[in-house]
């Protein structure tokens, strides 16, 4: 780290303590070349992740969304919103685990549907059904005997 007075390489660490939210580490440094004191902010890089949607669009990663959805299929079901939560930390850690720049739409949403059938089975056919757009009865039915025979 360059001393911001004599722009020596040489410091040494004095203090070292995490940001009040916790997302930074403040360091006191001291210059060993003139001995002055400075401040410097350590904080993990953000990777921008891009999500393509199924009309080709590209907007940028939000778990909100995620959880949004997961929480709407959960609706008036027995699912705590810690569960729901760890749910969608488990996705979001999935997608930067992938370390792609962009990600499909539709691999956020098996993702979730995968967790979802784990979770609550009626939380995972409400989702299903907004995601793939179950066009009737039918549609509805043939997922709802793929569930069954999973089991």
């Amino acid at each position: 780290m360059k001393c911001r007075y004599c722009l020596s390489c040489d410091s040494k660490v004095v203090d070292s303590r995490p940001t009040e939210d916790g997302a930074a580490i403040r360091r006191r440094r001291e210059c060993i070349n003139c001995g002055k004191r400075f401040t410097t902010y350590e904080k993990i890089e953000e990777i921008s992740i891009m999500v393509v949607k199924k009309d080709g669009r590209r907007e940028p990663f939000d778990s909100a969304k995620i959880l949004a959805g997961v929480r709407k299929a959960c609706e008036k079901r027995p699912i705590s919103s810690s569960q729901q939560e760890k749910l969608v930390e488990d996705v979001v850690r999935e997608v930067f685990n992938s370390l792609d720049q962009e990600v499909t739409s539709v691999e956020i949403g098996e993702l979730v549907m995968k967790g979802l059938k784990v979770l609550d089975e009626v939380a995972y056919v409400r989702f299903a059904s907004v995601y793939r757009q179950f066009k009737d009865i039918n549609t509805f039915m043939e997922e709802l005997k793929l569930m069954l025979n999973d089991k």
